[in-house]
């Protein structure tokens, strides 16, 4: 009896230990990226009373006789499955879809969150509510991410974007192959003064603007001129005084029978400096144009290069792309974000306001950018709600509370025993 009244205090000590799990589950419904724990038990070392015998020629074995000695708590897990998204329409919310965590610095320490409600310091630093800088791979001016490296995140108001000399051009669309070819005599010369009648029935004229290294923006024009079958003359035009003069980059812009592109030995365009500008020098693709019988509609497919701007919004993708908008049109890389797995979640260590830290059993963290290698996709505007369950954490109090309330009886009756052994001796 002095047993089972251990056993039952015992008892009472481990459900209010699961009491306890349940009340901060319970508190932390509507925490964002909070993960729910859960209480689990065993039986303690059982007295042995009697061994196993086995069996001769009179009798059979028996089985050992043990009392066992209560119970005590096995575990307190952290069940890291996935909660639901909830939209908040704010751009620096963001929710993980699947496994991993967001990684957090607070310069000599790595700490891993689930919460995605982040924030810009007054440096444009992206950081936790608790200040803690975001981290990711950045990238330069180009938009090129550093990706040996995780570091700190900024997306800075007004950033300015520096202009960009065009270096690439490609053209698409198509020449009329049912163009007349120059006659001889007609052909345009290279450094000839240049009029549009020149071509009337056998060119076309296609424009298209570059940048400098100063961000001015020059027009450029292409005349496209038939020579014969299938066989294109190409060039720029510029200005020398009131005239314009045409300059030749090819004399063999071929196209195939089915009116495909075939061949050109293209030279680059080249702009002299202007107002202390570096020079322009441009690399020309003609590859996606076409030869049909139908108008011509030559058209600049992508030219790079661009003009000088400031940051105006951003955006960021599922996979942790921060772009920034810029007033001059631009979209550019300001870096990702990156997330971290590990081989043992459930052996994190809680640090409090919502962060974990790495523990001896969690393993080492994996980190890489959302999407690869196991790592999940990013929800843009949405947070990732509390995975309790009320319902089962109601069920599971009142399973709790009835187990306390059967070993308080345990005790009680217990008590009444040795109270009887007690009354013998009167």
């Amino acid at each position: 009896m002095i047993r089972s009244m251990y056993a039952g205090i015992g008892g009472m000590k481990n459900f209010q230990t699961k009491l306890d799990v349940i009340g901060n589950n319970i508190s932390n419904v509507n925490t964002f990226g909070y993960k729910k724990g859960r209480a689990t038990f065993q039986d303690l070392v059982s007295q042995q009373l009697s061994g196993a015998s086995t069996e001769n020629d009179n009798r059979g074995g028996t089985n050992p006789q043990q009392v066992g000695l209560g119970s005590t708590l096995s575990s307190i897990d952290t069940i890291h499955t996935q909660g639901s998204l909830q939209t908040t329409g704010r751009d620096l919310d963001l929710g993980i879809s699947g496994d991993g965590f967001f990684i957090a610095n607070d310069g000599g320490q790595s700490y891993y969150t689930r919460a995605g409600n982040f924030y810009l310091d007054e440096q444009g630093s992206l950081v936790t509510a608790d200040g803690l800088r975001v981290q990711g791979y950045s990238a330069d001016e180009n938009g090129v991410l550093n990706e040996n490296q995780v570091g700190d995140l900024e997306i800075a108001a007004g950033d300015a974007m520096a202009p960009q000399a065009t270096t690439e051009a490609s053209f698409k669309g198509n020449l009329d192959a049912t163009s007349e070819s120059a006659e001889v005599g007609s052909l345009l010369e290279d450094g000839e003064a240049f009029s549009s009648d020149m071509i009337q029935g056998n060119g076309t004229i296609a424009s298209f603007n570059v940048a400098n290294s100063l961000g001015e923006v020059n027009e450029i024009e292409l005349v496209f001129q038939k020579t014969g079958e299938n066989t294109w003359q190409v060039g720029y035009l510029t200005d020398d005084g009131d005239e314009q003069m045409f300059n030749q980059l090819a004399d063999d812009l071929q196209f195939s029978g089915n009116g495909t592109f075939q061949e050109a030995d293209l030279e680059d365009i080249t702009l002299p400096a202007i107002n202390g500008a570096e020079p322009i020098n441009i690399s020309l693709d003609l590859s996606s144009m076409t030869q049909f019988s139908r108008s011509s509609n030559a058209d600049a497919d992508h030219v790079n290069g661009n003009l000088d701007g400031v940051l105006e919004s951003y955006n960021i993708s599922e996979s942790g792309e921060i772009n920034g908008v810029f007033s001059n049109g631009e979209v550019r890389l300001l870096g990702q974000l990156a997330l971290a797995n590990f081989n043992n979640p459930g052996g994190l260590s809680k640090s409090g306001d919502n962060l974990y830290e790495s523990s001896n059993n969690s393993g080492d963290p994996q980190v890489g950018v959302p999407g690869d290698g196991g790592r999940g996709s990013l929800t843009g505007a949405a947070l990732e709600m509390s995975n309790v369950d009320l319902s089962e954490e109601f069920a599971e109090m009142i399973v709790s509370q009835r187990g306390f309330q059967a070993n308080t009886k345990m005790i009680t009756t217990s008590d009444e025993v040795l109270q009887e052994l007690v009354n013998l001796k009167r």
